[in-house]
């Protein structure tokens, strides 16, 4: 979950605990935002793991401290009350930890004591729709609503704010569960991935062996079902040379290109991903491998391959590229 959207609802948390006190929203939105300071210990993190990202300033305990220290500190800066401070920013860490447990992108909450990961799979680590909602929410209520409109409208604003992410969340998780009933039709250890758009998932399973790697995935709507897929997809997964050759089917190009874009993208070892193979005008073969997690506005993160009919070198390039044939 975005840096935005984690402020943003630890701000609206506090709000529904203790009101519109301004001291105890500004500690509130902080501590929703902290635990991605961990990018500050990038340095000497990997000399001891625990301050990695996603670390111990992901767990109850790293939340516990941060909160303790609040409440020693924050009264000396703004008017409140001790407890109260460490209960708001208590609540606005753990809210962190819950909205990135919520995405495929795990926390250890239980840190130090246990590594068991945290990670529901319902929604992207950063989805542009509630990145946007969350800036723009932002703007409107500390530049355009502060101290110059009623506080009806603000508290509307606010209630209004609780409400959409509340509906987003309810949807995200109906979504996840419901698509779990889907996975005979592909494979018993499919996997959910959540899209962009809160209605749509793709289910998804791969096999893969020292050689070779298949793919196969479908599309989901919530309230439709299936409704795309099965495709599927496979391809060689060891680098061969073919000096001076050119394609001759889908299944050549599709081969012969996978090593070579594993080789131009980490995407290829980091994510699911998939690959469609044509023939241009002029008898060039070019095949294309798009991420099925890095997609927005209809495009993928993807590697595209391109073999000359008339020989010589494959031309690679790596960039977000609109699928032709099938729709992520």
């Amino acid at each position: 979950m975005d840096l935005f959207t984690h402020v943003l609802l630890a701000y609206l948390l506090t709000y529904g605990l203790v009101g519109p006190n301004p001291s105890y929203l500004a500690a509130g939105a902080l501590a929703g935002g902290l635990p991605d300071a961990d990018v500050l210990f990038f340095p000497i993190a990997r000399r001891f793991p625990i301050l990695r990202h996603h670390g111990i300033t992901h767990s109850v305990f790293g939340v516990t401290i941060v909160a303790l220290v609040g409440a020693v500190v924050a009264p000396m800066l703004a008017p409140g009350a001790p407890l109260v401070y460490f209960l708001i920013m208590e609540a606005g860490g753990l809210s962190h930890v819950l909205g990135d447990g919520f995405t495929h992108f795990s926390v250890p909450p239980l840190l130090p004591f246990s590594n068991a990961p945290l990670e529901l799979d319902a929604d992207r680590a950063i989805n542009f729709l509630t990145m946007g909602v969350s800036i723009v929410s932002f703007y409107v209520l500390i530049g355009v609503e502060r101290n110059h409109v009623p506080f009806a409208v603000y508290s509307l604003t606010i209630y209004g704010l609780m409400a959409f992410y509340g509906a987003y969340i309810a949807i995200r998780l109906a979504g996840r569960f419901l698509i779990t009933r889907h996975r005979a039709a592909l494979a018993p250890n499919a996997v959910p991935i959540p899209t962009g758009n809160p209605f749509t998932w793709l289910l998804l399973a791969e096999e893969r062996t020292p050689e070779r790697v298949r793919t196969t995935w479908a599309k989901y709507q919530l309230g439709r079902g299936l409704v795309a897929g099965p495709f599927s997809v496979e391809a060689s997964t060891q680098p061969t040379a073919h000096p001076g050759e050119t394609p001759h089917s889908k299944a050549e190009a599709l081969d012969w290109s996978y090593p070579l874009a594993r080789r131009a993208s980490r995407m290829m070892d980091d994510t699911y991903h998939f690959g469609e193979a044509f023939e241009r005008a002029g008898g060039d073969w070019e095949a294309i491998w798009y991420s099925l997690e890095f997609t927005s506005f209809g495009r993928a993160m993807a590697v595209r391959v391109r073999f000359p009919h008339l020989g010589g070198e494959p031309i690679v390039r790596t960039a977000f590229y609109k699928p032709e044939g099938i729709r992520v």
